[in-house]
């Protein structure tokens, strides 16, 4: 174990993208390929990379994130010096919520000085990807550094989604930019830019020392990483390296993927019912953990003529019943019901979702607990759907709210 690393996720983001899924619960509490939430993927990451020191800083919308991390991550023991602490915005230091994701790593020194880390590693806790972190910390300790990013090639069209670096050829950070129009292009290809991951690992020491001079500039500030303190580091002359994404899938192809729309969300989900996925869910070399509940396994009910249960192309999770309906192309929560005659098409349906004798429902996410009514049709009629107040996305996907009443449309 890195007893001497310190791992921060930063998990309070709105995600105000992923609205209706981000009403009543925060982004990296989403549920994602049936079983999962996304934090988990960063949770089991560290766990992966034999770092058991974990704080969660949570702040909109936490209850739900609260609630999954205290049922599936309560396996660490205290008395070994392991642990995942949830700390919520606690105003020690300000009287303000977070400002910035520097603010929010600054408002917990006194947390972290508990832990007397060595180093600290700070984390989003809201993307989709499969890395050891214990490389980059032994690559950030040879190179003797103050600070190292965590970064991957992106196309130069995507630039103003990241903060773009440019490096020299012993990958030292000549410099940053946030979210920049005219990007610095990567030297052997001038359509690619290479982009922050938001994964940093920083010299203890130094981070303190960052975090008060940012503080100190007050409202000069937005007290944020890629805006303030990394360009300034650079400036400053500190030894900032950049470590290239190491993807733990072993694909041919590195997989990184913030959900941060719902058309993003939704193809990363979708992507889980490929023959050959790149995300590999099934490597017990580094497993995805999370809360399993104590579900019986999914059934498939009725086999004659047309009223026949069965799923194609899709991912069918425990506690499910396909109850003589049928599945095209799509992801199938815990405890949702497909009754006799519906039909799904290229849809994600979550937790506790009963769809009706009869309904039909193409390129949806339905959200947990709703009860399509019989007969009922979903994403069939886009001037129905909008008419009704369901949100449509750019690419067409439809999204029904958690808990909606569709009765109220009969």
């Amino acid at each position: 174990m890195l007893r001497d690393v310190l791992a921060i996720v930063l998990a309070g983001g709105r995600g105000s993208r992923l609205e209706p899924l981000t009403r009543d619960r925060a982004k990296p509490a989403v549920p994602f390929g049936g079983i999962y939430r996304i934090i988990d993927f960063t949770l089991s990451n560290c766990i992966n990379s034999d770092l058991r020191k974990i704080l969660v800083l949570t702040q909109y919308k936490n209850i739900s994130l609260n609630r999954h991390i205290d049922q599936g991550w309560n396996f660490l023991c205290r008395e070994l010096g392991e642990y995942i602490e949830v700390i919520p915005p606690q105003q020690r230091i300000a009287e303000s919520w977070y400002q910035g994701t520097a603010d929010a790593i600054y408002q917990n020194v006194y947390t972290i000085e508990k832990s007397a880390p060595r180093d600290t590693l700070i984390l989003a806790g809201d993307h989709i990807y499969k890395m050891n972190y214990a490389r980059m910390i032994e690559e950030h300790r040879a190179n003797r550094a103050d600070l190292t990013i965590a970064c991957l090639p992106v196309e130069s069209e995507r630039a103003r989604e990241f903060g773009v670096m440019h490096i020299d050829s012993e990958q030292k950070v000549q410099s940053f930019v946030e979210k920049p129009r005219n990007p610095p292009p990567m030297p052997d290809n001038p359509n690619m830019v290479l982009a922050s991951m938001g994964i940093y690992v920083f010299n203890t020491d130094v981070l303190y020392e960052q975090l008060f001079l940012d503080a100190a500039r007050k409202e000069s500030s937005n007290h944020d990483f890629g805006q303030d303190i990394i360009p300034s580091m650079i400036s400053g002359g500190a030894r900032v390296f950049a470590y290239p994404f190491r993807d733990e899938n072993r694909k041919a192809a590195a997989y990184w993927r913030d959900v941060g729309t719902l058309d993003a969300y939704y193809q990363a989900n979708m992507d889980l019912i490929q023959v050959n996925p790149i995300l590999n869910l099934y490597d017990r070399d580094w497993p995805i953990h999370t809360y399993q509940p104590p579900f019986p396994p999914p059934k498939f009910v009725h086999t004659e003529g047309d009223r026949r249960g069965a799923a194609f192309n899709a991912i069918v999770c425990p506690g499910a019943i396909i109850s003589g309906g049928q599945v095209y192309r799509g992801i199938v929560s815990p405890r949702v019901r497909i009754n006799s005659f519906a039909l799904v098409e290229d849809s994600i349906l979550l937790d506790g979702v009963d769809v009706g004798r009869g309904a039909r429902i193409r390129k949806a996410i339905i959200d947990k607990d709703v009860r399509v009514p019989a007969g009922f049709e979903i994403g069939w009629n886009r001037d129905i759907d909008l008419a009704r107040g369901f949100t449509v996305t750019e690419e067409g996907v439809l999204v029904v709210a958690k808990g909606e009443d569709l009765e109220r449309f009969l």
